[in-house]
């Protein structure tokens, strides 16, 4: 299929007013009140790729959590962990719009062009439908989820202004269930998976780790590039080793440890 261009619209009328009433956190955002007139231009262009690639980013994981939830029917999961996720969905679709807004308030998105077909990583073929929904989990809560509550924390923590600080607060409050999911699926279905079962995901878990670990090495090589300490605050970065080190930190206590503990040992 040809690539596409990340675009995002609402449909309005009685359909946005429902979305509305549903989370009504969003209009309540300080939008309008960030000046972005002291900001250099190459900065403000970086920070607007930035945050129109958050929201593409959850764009995806909320594609993630609906083939996740599918996985769940599946398999037959306890019902209210079905119904803990179903929320998973609804909750990026107001992270993407977040984002998406944020890059406007800074002059506008930029372009990201996508092909549709390969926005996620489906679980492999021929597995059970209990393996599908745990391979999916793994990668997409144990691994992408838990290690972003940390991050997004972080980053919160280094926001100033009331606009950025916001925004992410209200993503960090969403995402502190998604980081946990994950480990609680592996605890209820842990009596039905066997030791290649584990290894199984192990590799699953590997797969999205260095992933992972190559966007770090692409920060590490730019780092502190374009951190600018009188604008950093009404953006919300951090420095570049800091983002580096809480990350770091946060693979191994937030997602390595946690594996180890239910028998699967990711290698990379």
């Amino acid at each position: 299929m040809p690539e596409e261009l990340f675009e995002l619209e609402l449909f309005g009328e009685g359909i946005e007013r429902r979305y509305r009433k549903m989370r009504p956190e969003v209009e309540a955002m300080p939008w309008g009140t960030l000046d972005v007139s002291g900001i250099p231009e190459n900065v403000l262009v970086l920070a607007r790729k930035q945050w129109t690639g958050a929201a593409f980013q959850e764009h995806r994981t909320g594609i993630a959590c609906c083939a996740a939830l599918r996985a769940l029917l599946e398999c037959r999961a306890p019902l209210d962990l079905i119904a803990m996720a179903s929320r998973f969905p609804l909750d990026e679709v107001v992270h993407v719009e977040l984002c998406a807004r944020m890059a406007m308030e800074l002059g506008g998105g930029t372009e990201i062009v996508h092909d549709p077909d390969d926005l996620i990583v489906e679980a492999g073929e021929g597995l059970s439908p209990l393996m599908r929904a745990a391979d999916m989990i793994v990668r997409f809560f144990c691994v992408g989820e838990a290690l972003s509550i940390p991050l997004l924390r972080g980053t919160w923590h280094a926001a100033r202004h009331p606009l950025p600080k916001a925004v992410l607060g209200r993503i960090v409050k969403d995402e502190a269930a998604h980081g946990t999911f994950g480990f609680a699926f592996l605890d209820w279905a842990d009596p039905d998976l066997t030791t290649e079962d584990k290894a199984h995901l192990g590799r699953a878990a590997d797969r999205t780790i260095r992933a992972i670990k190559k966007q770090w090495l692409s920060i590490e090589k730019n780092r502190n590039t374009a951190y600018d300490q009188s604008v950093g605050d009404a953006l919300a970065w951090m420095q570049s080793d800091d983002y580096l080190a809480l990350a770091a930190k946060s693979m191994e206590q937030r997602v390595r440890r946690p594996l180890r503990e239910r028998g699967i040992h990711p290698s990379a």
